[in-house]
């Protein structure tokens, strides 16, 4: 134990291990570089000091990162994590978890955060409102029904990726003007607004038709209606 508690580097690619039983001794341990080996678990809870974690291409199905609360950095990619628990890495900052099977990501107490990169996941909803410092975001190839990007600062995101969503319709953003003239990266049904719970509609004979059938929300010439209301209609007559 004594020649590993005062490592502060570890770096292990691609040396065909199966098994990282013993990283927890390694306590002073500030960078940990696992990636391309044949991991199916990781827990590093017990590595307080870890700031920068690379364990991608591997074949992960757990990973604990749970008691990391100075983590930076956490790039997992490729692997087959199906949850992925970051609530306890509030200084994370950077986060690559792209091509896993994730069904859920909560990030809400990832302020810090500046790149998210979640694509070719199972995700069927994201909401990055509270990540106020986003530069990057990429969340293609999910399954995503609702992302909500209102985070006040829409205009520092200046990556902006989702395309291959085909159940998604709707975007919540800041401000629709901007994100139509520069978040380009969506598929051909995608539209944003500024609340995708209401439906727009201009019209007023249109809107009060719909008011006066069930349809609207209760408030007459506001042009508009809830979405919940008239998106599982299959037949209406005007």
């Amino acid at each position: 134990t004594a020649n590993i508690n005062t490592v502060t580097y570890l770096d292990v690619f691609s040396q065909n291990i199966a098994d990282l039983t013993g990283i927890e001794a390694f306590t002073a341990l500030t960078n940990l570089n696992c990636n391309q080996n044949k991991l199916v678990s990781l827990d590093v809870s017990a590595n307080t000091a870890l700031i920068e974690l690379e364990c991608s291409d591997n074949q992960l199905t757990s990973l604990v990162v749970s008691n990391n609360t100075v983590l930076i950095e956490l790039e997992c990619y490729d692997n087959q994590l199906t949850s992925l628990d970051v609530s306890n890495n509030t200084d994370l900052y950077r986060m690559i978890c792209s091509s896993n099977q994730l069904t859920s990501l909560d990030v809400s107490n990832n302020t810090a955060l500046e790149l998210l990169d979640c694509e070719r996941n199972q995700l069927d909803s994201l909401d990055v409102s509270v990540n106020t410092n986003l530069t990057e975001l990429g969340c293609e190839q999910n399954q995503l029904t609702s992302l909500d990007a209102r985070n006040g600062n829409n205009q520092n995101l200046l990556q902006f990726k989702v395309i291959d969503n085909p159940n998604l319709t709707c975007i919540n953003v800041d401000d629709v003007t901007y994100s139509t003239n520069n978040w380009t990266n969506i598929d051909a049904q995608h539209y944003f607004s500024t609340n995708c719970s209401s439906t727009y509609v201009p019209d007023d004979n249109f809107e009060a038709y719909l008011e006066a059938n069930g349809m609207g929300n209760g408030i007459a010439n506001d042009d508009s209606v809830t979405t919940a209301n008239i998106n599982t209609l299959s037949l209406i007559h005007i």
